[in-house]
C-alpha cells in the first residue's frame, strides 16, 4: 500500500526537538521495501535533518519525540534511558482484565528467556467482552505492551503478531476494525526548566472502533 505524503502533525517545535502525531501505518526509519517513512516525510516536511529518539511500531499511532540534531538527539535518548520520560499509551482489547489496575510482570519475548518487562495498566472502559486501558511502561522492550496483553489474555484488537488471530478476523468482519488499537497519548518530560506535558485525543480509527464496541471514550 502506497500511503500519501502528507505532513505529520507537530504538536511542539523549539528549534531542539520536535514533538508530533505520528499516524498509523507509517514506519519511522526505513527498512528493505520501505519507502515512506515519518523521518522522511519531517524532513521534507521542515527542510531540516530529523534525528530519531525513540521508536514506536509502524502500525502505532500518537505522540513521538525527534531531535534536530545530534546533540539533542544523544541527551533526549539519555533522557529516555533514566526513565524520565513519562509515555503513556491507550489500547483497545479483547476481554477485561480482573481489577481496576495493576501490573503484568513478565519477560516481553515469546521464548519466555527474555529480561522481565513491566507494564502498568488502569481499566478505563469495559463491557465485558472488550476494554478500553490505559498503559505505562516501567521498561522499554520491543513490542512490550502488544506482548503483555496478549499473555494475560487481553490481547490487542488488530494485533497480527501477538494477538487472537481468529478474534481479529471475526471483528474486520462484523464490525470492520482492522487497525491495530494502540496509541501514544501522552508524553511528560523534563524540558526547559520544568516539566511538559503532551496530550492528543485518541485517534480517529480507535475512538471509531471504541463507538462501534459501545465503550465511551474520555476526552
Amino acid at each position: 500500500m502506497i500511503l500519501p505524503m502528507k505532513d505529520i502533525p507537530i504538536i511542539y517545535d523549539n528549534n531542539d526537538i520536535l514533538v508530533i502525531n505520528k499516524p498509523f501505518g507509517i514506519a519511522v526509519q526505513g527498512g528493505e521495501g520501505v519507502t515512506v517513512t515519518v523521518i522522511g516525510i519531517l524532513e521534507r516536511q521542515t527542510g531540516k535533518k530529523i534525528y530519531p529518539v525513540h521508536r514506536l511500531d509502524k502500525d502505532t499511532a500518537g505522540l513521538m519525540i525527534f531531535a534536530l540534531s545530534a546533540d539533542a538527539a544523544s541527551r533526549y535518548t539519555r533522557l529516555i534511558g533514566s526513565r524520565s520520560l513519562v509515555k503513556t499509551y491507550q489500547a483497545v482489547c479483547f476481554g477485561s482484565p480482573q481489577g481496576t489496575q495493576g501490573k503484568i510482570l513478565l519477560p516481553a519475548g515469546r521464548s519466555g528467556q527474555e529480561k522481565p518487562g513491566e507494564t502498568s495498566w488502569k481499566l478505563l472502559q469495559s463491557n465485558g467482552t472488550h476494554s478500553l486501558l490505559s498503559l505505562g511502561l516501567g521498561t522499554g522492550r520491543m513490542h512490550q505492551i502488544r506482548i503483555h496483553l496478549a499473555a494475560t489474555g487481553c490481547p490487542i484488537i488488530g494485533d497480527d503478531k501477538y494477538g487472537d488471530f481468529k478474534k481479529n478476523r471475526e471483528i474486520r468482519s462484523s464490525a470492520g476494525i482492522r487497525k491495530l488499537q494502540l496509541a501514544s497519548v501522552s508524553l511528560e518530560f523534563p524540558l526547559e526548566k520544568r516539566t511538559a506535558q503532551f496530550q492528543i485525543p485518541l485517534p480517529d480509527h480507535i475512538a471509531t472502533a471504541c463507538k462501534a464496541l459501545g465503550l465511551t471514550v474520555q476526552s
